[in-house]
């Protein structure tokens, strides 16, 4: 199964993330998810960018949290609506919201 995981909080993923079991996981970082494409603990990126999966993030709420490509680990896709629809339509059979 190709599994969508759309991750709107900081708080609280990762471990339901190590639950989903997919052949191919894409994580979609929105809302006060797209913290974990910036934030650093302890001097290391989050904990969730560990994760075999493909990484994204919505640009407009990178910028609305004043972060821009620039600010955000490197392997993460930064995309906008119009390609998050692109992508669960074309590259992806389910999705869940976390």
């Amino acid at each position: 199964m190709k599994l969508a995981v759309f991750v709107s909080d900081l708080r609280n993923t990762v471990d339901t993330l190590d639950r989903l079991k997919a052949e191919k996981l894409g994580i979609i970082l929105i809302q006060n998810g797209v913290y974990h494409a910036a934030i650093k603990e302890n001097g290391g990126a989050s904990p969730l960018l560990k994760k075999s999966a493909d990484f994204y993030a919505l640009s407009e709420d990178l910028e609305t949290r004043g972060l821009s490509s620039s600010n955000i680990a490197s392997g993460i896709k930064v995309v906008n609506y119009s390609d998050v629809v692109d992508l669960i339509f074309n590259n992806y059979e389910k999705s869940v919201w976390l």
